[in-house]
């Protein structure tokens, strides 16, 4: 696991940003596993800044998104294919037809999650999946608890995370209390996995998850099983690590 901590947020993004390019530089039609919420969107406008300068394409890539909420119109400002062709997709080359986000309102989800799981099967292995990390060390939305499911699958969202992303909407009675999730297995086929998180509030988790034992109470933590971690941190979520 090679662990990096950064003095400021433009060597972080632009660090990020180089994994990916110089990936897709060596592996056109490389398979990307993308991630929302805030820790990506300073390496997304990173990448998006290579993009127009010439130094990367996406034209022959695909990528598959970690997660979805149940019960969100694609068109809702949260949804996330909604964030992802706001902060991504409408800026850079990619096929939108080779880019996949769960379905969170198929009317069968449980074979909707089938069917994400074959399509990574069939598209794979992601050549790079990048990840954030919850508080609570969830990755994607797979919430700590005694086991946790390998293949992509429906969860209920703990309060705590609801609380997490409440922020998002106007109170937390509209944060969707089910999503549509990569599971833990899915994320470990991924080649490489590069973990990103960002401010004090994580600092402690991160220890937990990358300094303390193997645990599904830390989903993050089994990230140690692989062979091919690279984290990002700044100086704050990282002031715990030695």
């Amino acid at each position: 696991m090679n662990i990096r901590i950064f003095e400021n947020e433009e060597d972080l993004n632009a660090t990020g940003a180089g994994v990916i390019s110089s990936l897709l530089q060596t592996k056109p039609r490389a398979v990307l596993g993308l991630a929302t919420g805030s820790s990506p969107v300073g390496i997304y406008k990173s990448l998006i800044a290579l993009y127009q300068k010439g130094l990367v394409s996406f034209a022959q890539a695909s990528s598959f998104n970690l997660d979805e909420y149940v019960g969100l119109p694609v068109e809702h400002r949260e949804s996330y294919r909604s964030f992802m062709n706001e902060q991504l997709f409408s800026h850079i080359d990619i096929d939108l037809a080779r880019t996949h986000v769960p379905d969170g309102l198929a009317s069968d989800l449980e074979q909707e999650c089938v069917s994400y799981e074959q399509r990574i099967d069939d598209r794979g292995p992601v050549d790079l999946q990048l990840l954030g990390i919850g508080h609570n060390g969830h990755i994607g939305f797979n919430e700590p608890g005694t086991e946790l499911t390998g293949r992509t699958h429906v969860v209920d969202l703990k309060e705590e995370t609801r609380k997490a992303n409440a922020r998002f909407f106007n109170s937390i009675d509209e944060v969707p209390t089910q999503a549509i999730t990569m599971g833990v297995g899915t994320i470990l086929k991924a080649k490489q996995i590069l973990l990103v998180a960002r401010g004090e509030e994580k600092a402690e988790i991160i220890r937990e998850a990358f300094m303390g034992p193997i645990t599904t109470q830390c989903p993050a933590s089994l990230l140690q099983c692989h062979p091919n971690v690279v984290v990002l941190l700044d100086r704050a979520a990282g002031r715990l690590v030695k």
